[in-house]
């Protein structure tokens, strides 16, 4: 019952907004047109189509405006009018009562707002589908005052991301059922996905958490900066952080002005995106404009500034190589390549073809490169590439819905940036400086120092374990023991020898170097 009155409300408000007037005048029948008026009449549908979009996702809740925040990142799907409107949903969603959220802290400290904070701004300055934000100024631990913005969740949004949530479920559950494709696109564990990244949303300390992991993984690439978090003054209800003085990048008029190098820019998110996604296998999933600002100050010019870590991706060691060798096959437009990782993978059928994939990759991908962004047509790259999927059975991978999504963001908000940014030559030198990283002596040297408090450990131990084993009597007792202690032993050879052979090639080395330099000074 609850879901048909969840669905029931969805349809009031889409007949009340007129959005089945909006979506059938786009087609050009005529027929159309005269049964448009026809279910219409009655109806005063006055506004724009694109405020009316906007206003309908707005009373629907947090899971449609976030559906309406990936849809503003992307002009080249949208029309400018309601591109423009479902930009208002990244940090203009209309806010609650300040009552309401000076109740929440007080509630969260269990004191008097103004013991909580030296000063507290009533009225907010942002405010988004799960929370609002509110200047204020605490004094820290050592004394100091620090201006501060305060995130504040928006109450009553558990229960309605419920409601969502399963009515998804019961939709995904009769896709999987009736659809030819239900199988091969895992509709329900993509909701589960869904599921779980959005109610960890709702608690902002794990939020806070997020964001002081992007802080220290970022911190050497000096190109973003990532608010202070303030511990002390944070509740899963309540989130205190560093305030953060920037341009939000949606205003690139205003940054040109200020001197701020566009291309670059856009070429830094870029950077940004694949070394959270591939060095560090940890990144911010929630990249539209209204999460991120530019800074002017002198110190820090041209940095991004993140905000809003509700969402974060994370990828294993195995989802970050495997995806690392098909961009750099890709970039290089090795598809015969790609079409192996992907039955190496077991994304697709064993016996699919080798030939027969990487000609249809080719086919898809080949019309788009060395092609700005301003004419690629990513719908159309999607949509054959859905075709394409669809024909080889390749399986839908949950796990990476959320880079999937924030790649949509990013390609939207480059495309904003510098419609002349050419993704693909601005990704490939740091993919293969990536997988150089990852496959070469780096990596090798990086996993000795992982393991040598173990190892220094086990070694001494071999000879008493081994005595051990051998003065047993029975025939079985400590053979598992064995078996353990001699794939260990194995396991240590081969690291000793990789270390010595990686020692000798690295003096052969120096000796062929030297060797050349004096045979260019005779």
């Amino acid at each position: 019952m609850r879901r048909f009155a969840r669905g029931f409300t969805i349809v009031r408000v889409v007949l009340r907004h007129g959005l089945d007037e909006v979506v059938l005048s786009s087609f050009r029948h005529p027929w159309l047109h005269s049964f448009t008026r026809v279910i219409t009449f009655g109806r005063r549908l006055d506004a724009p189509r694109g405020v009316r979009l906007r206003l309908a996702l707005e009373s629907l809740g947090p899971i449609f405006v976030k559906f309406g925040q990936v849809l503003s990142t992307r002009r080249d799907l949208m029309p400018p009018d309601i591109a423009d409107e479902l930009a208002l949903l990244q940090d203009r969603v209309p806010p609650f009562d300040p009552a309401i959220s000076v109740a929440t802290i007080e509630r969260a400290f269990r004191r008097p707002i103004d013991q909580v904070f030296v000063s507290f701004e009533r009225t907010p300055v942002a405010s988004a589908s799960i929370a609002q934000v509110h200047f204020a100024v605490i004094r820290d631990r050592h004394g100091r005052e620090r201006d501060v913005a305060v995130k504040v969740l928006r109450p009553g949004m558990l229960p309605v991301i419920d409601r969502d949530l399963e009515l998804m479920g019961m939709t995904a559950g009769w896709v999987e059922r009736l659809s030819a494709d239900g199988k091969r696109l895992k509709p329900r564990q993509v909701v589960a996905e869904f599921d779980n990244y959005l109610h960890d949303e709702l608690d902002l300390i794990r939020e806070a958490a997020n964001a002081a992991q992007l802080r220290r993984n970022m911190k050497d690439v000096g190109l973003v900066l990532i608010p202070e978090i303030f511990w002390d003054y944070c509740h899963p209800d309540v989130l205190v952080m560093e305030r953060m003085n920037g341009v939000p990048i949606s205003q690139i008029a205003r940054l040109r002005e200020a001197g701020v190098d566009i291309p670059k820019l856009a070429r830094d998110g870029v950077t940004i995106f694949f070394t959270q996604v591939f060095r560090d296998g940890f990144f911010h999933a929630d990249m539209h404009p209204g999460n991120i600002q530019v800074s002017l100050d002198p110190d820090t010019f041209g940095r991004y500034i993140s905000l809003d870590f509700g969402i974060v991706g994370t990828l294993t060691e195995s989802d970050k190589e495997y995806l690392a060798q098909n961009f750099v096959a890709f970039f290089r437009r090795d598809y015969k390549r790609v079409a192996q990782l992907h039955i190496e993978s077991g994304w697709v059928p064993a016996n699919t073809r080798v030939n027969e994939l990487e000609s249809a990759i080719r086919a898809v991908c080949e019309p788009y490169f060395d092609r700005p962004l301003k004419e690629i047509s990513l719908g159309m790259v999607l949509l054959r590439l859905f075709q394409t999927s669809r024909r080889f059975q390749v399986e839908i991978q949950p796990q990476l819905v959320l880079l999937q999504k924030t790649l949509l963001n990013i390609e939207g908000l480059g495309r904003q940036l510098d419609p002349d940014l050419d993704l693909w030559s601005t990704a490939k030198p740091f993919l293969e400086k990536w997988m150089l990283d990852q496959l070469g002596p780096k990596r090798l040297w990086r996993e000795l120092q992982l393991e040598a408090p173990r190892y220094a450990k086990v070694l001494p131990e071999l000879p008493r374990l081994m005595h051990e084993y051998l003065s047993r009597r029975g025939q079985g007792e400590g053979r598992a023991e064995l078996l353990a202690l001699l794939a260990e032993q194995k396991r240590t050879n081969r690291l000793l020898q990789a270390l010595i052979y990686g020692g000798v090639g690295f003096l052969l080395g120096l000796i062929v170097m030297q060797l050349i330099a004096r045979l260019r000074v005779f």
